[in-house]
């Protein structure tokens, strides 16, 4: 059973810039699919950015393109998810997903596609 726990959230002023963590227990991340997924109050899941198994290939919203950015380090089991230039419309609650079963990189923007998820870490960008 994985179990992933993310932090690094936490209040910033636009323009500023965040990293989160997404750590796993009770498996090597190395060779799974990880994606970081955001939630806003009122509003539906939306895909942020997705690391494919192996770490090869990642895909981005188009939201977050050139601003974000989406890594692995294996030897900490953690996925990190560096986010610059953020702006107020960042502002969500933050999920990372990983899926350990191999399948088709295109689906690795649908939430439904992740077996495990962990807590979620709040992220604020004042204006």
């Amino acid at each position: 059973q994985v179990q992933l726990v993310e932090s690094g959230g936490g209040l910033v002023q636009a323009g500023g810039s965040l990293r989160l963590s997404c750590t796993a227990s009770g498996r090597t991340f190395s060779s799974v699919a990880v994606g970081w997924f955001r939630q806003a109050p009122g509003k539906e899941s939306e895909f942020v950015a997705a690391l494919t198994w192996g770490g090869s290939t990642t895909y981005y919203a188009d939201s977050v393109k050139g601003r974000f950015t989406i890594s692995r380090d294996n030897a900490k089991n953690t996925v990190y998810l560096q986010m610059n230039s953020l702006i107020p419309e960042d502002t969500a609650n933050y999920y990372c997903a990983s899926r350990v079963r191999g399948g088709m990189a295109a689906l690795l923007k649908a939430p439904d596609y992740y077996e495990h998820w962990g807590q979620g870490t709040q992220v604020t960008v004042s204006s």
